[in-house]
């Protein structure tokens, strides 16, 4: 059987993309620590980290977001109108509770406290970007990255985004992205980085 490469082309990612969107952050996340902490269970943690992606896929991102995918990476990004509508409804909360299960006091308590440090300024938010370790190297997640912040620089305006993956942020800061500040997350949580990038202006093609 003749296997298609992927392409690590971003295009825009839809409902019927939820499968594929959450299968892949499940495989990009197992290894990170916050992640790791809201699911410690090394069994039980691709299922969970499926079911939770999928459902602030479905529910939040893309009705209010800018969601792209590639073949082996997704991102959401939530311009400045987006985002007071961005946030977990009635029915989302109850599903991530039934997701997270007696995790659910540590994330609702660690969103409060990012939310307490959130800028001010009108900015664009990548809330999420991840690729598929078994596609490392192919430029997928770099793809997603500057088609988002070409959209931000396009209307000239920053970018956020907070991590809590050490390992990250000099990806990041190549792309531009400083180190704005690092939060303890409240319950023995991990370090998070919350990062900014200035706008750029667009060159002429």
């Amino acid at each position: 059987m003749i296997r298609m490469p992927m392409t690590n082309t971003p295009k825009t990612a839809g409902i019927d993309d939820a499968h594929l969107v959450g299968h892949t952050l499940a495989c990009a996340f197992d290894d990170d620590p916050m992640m790791r902490w809201f699911f410690p269970d090394d069994a039980s943690r691709e299922a969970g980290l499926g079911r939770y992606f999928t459902t602030i896929f479905t529910r939040q991102y893309a009705r209010h977001g800018v969601c792209e995918r590639t073949d082996a990476a997704a991102a959401f990004w939530v311009p400045p109108e987006g985002q007071e509508k961005a946030v977990p409804d009635g029915e989302t909360v109850q599903e991530l509770q039934s997701i997270l299960g007696d995790r659910a006091v540590l994330f609702r308590d660690a969103v409060a406290a990012a939310a307490e440090h959130a800028p001010t300024e009108s900015h664009w938010y990548l809330a999420v970007i991840g690729a598929d370790p078994a596609a490392q190297g192919q430029g997928h997640g770099a793809a997603l990255l500057r088609s988002g912040l070409a959209k931000a620089d396009t209307a000239g305006l920053p970018v956020y985004l907070e991590s809590s993956k050490p390992s990250n942020l000099p990806f990041y800061e190549h792309f531009g992205f400083t180190v704005r500040e690092e939060l303890r997350l409240p319950g023995g949580g991990p370090v998070l980085w919350s990062m900014r990038r200035a706008p750029r202006p667009r060159t002429a093609s």
